[in-house]
């Protein structure tokens, strides 16, 4: 059990991939406290002893710290945070010079400041506790530029700039900052992005990986696992792309 004894928070938990990592981490022996704007209760059912839910929103500094104190009230530390909430399916496909003004501030908000956001307040805690692990979920998208898609695209980007720039700040107190890149994953989120064109979509980036399949849910778990445990002790800084060898580093 990778993560036996181990405080993990999972932000955008209630469904899709945050469901996956929250289930697998409980499986691997973490608490875990499941964070949403939506309720998470349905992600708590699978491992009820194991999971907790709590509403959170990521634009919100006083909603993080809110979900982070319930962590620390309900198990006395955390070891863990996995930054996966994110604006996607909520998002509207668009040339970039299309793209709504609003809609690009929203993105940047939740994709990026919230990451940020979720950090600052796990940060006292893993000092206190010796060190801990960050894990942030990026897109091959910001590996390979996307068409219709800037806004998302962007904040992806960003995201893996954050992971290398707080790894070098926070290695000093043995925190770990790493983030996964996933490939087109058949979630909610990803049917809601490209409505009619997402089986087409799917299928098309599997014939341009080496093992022509697409990624699910529970090889970025797997992935979100192994980062989040001791068993990768000296990876840091690290973007890790689950995509079937479409993107080779």
């Amino acid at each position: 059990m990778l993560l036996e004894g181990k405080v993990a928070i999972v932000t955008g938990a209630a469904r899709g991939l945050g469901q996956a990592f929250a289930k697998r981490f409980a499986a691997e022996g973490a608490k875990v406290i499941a964070g949403d704007l939506r309720p998470c209760d349905a992600t708590a059912a699978l491992a009820p002893e194991a999971i907790k839910p709590v509403m959170m929103d990521v634009t919100d500094q006083a909603s993080v710290q809110a979900a982070v104190d319930f962590g620390l009230s309900a198990f006395g530390c955390i070891d863990v945070l996995v930054n996966n909430a994110a604006l996607y399916g909520a998002l509207k496909g668009a040339w970039f010079q299309d793209i709504d003004e609003d809609e690009w501030r929203r993105a940047l908000d939740v994709n990026i400041t919230g990451v940020w956001r979720c950090c600052k307040a796990v940060l006292p805690a893993m000092r206190e506790a010796g060190g801990g692990a960050i894990v942030n979920i990026s897109s091959i998208g910001a590996l390979m530029g996307n068409p219709q898609g800037l806004h998302y695209t962007l904040t992806k980007g960003a995201v893996i700039t954050m992971t290398r720039s707080m790894a070098r700040e926070l290695g000093q107190y043995n925190i770990r900052v790493n983030a996964i890149a996933p490939s087109g994953v058949a979630t909610d989120g990803t049917a809601e992005f490209f409505g009619a064109k997402t089986e087409k979509l799917l299928s098309k980036l599997a014939s341009q990986a080496s093992i022509q399949k697409n990624p699910e849910p529970r090889d970025m778990a797997a992935a979100a696992a192994f980062l989040a445990s001791e068993e990768s002790r000296l990876i840091t800084g690290q973007t890790l792309v689950v995509d079937g060898g479409m993107v080779m580093l």
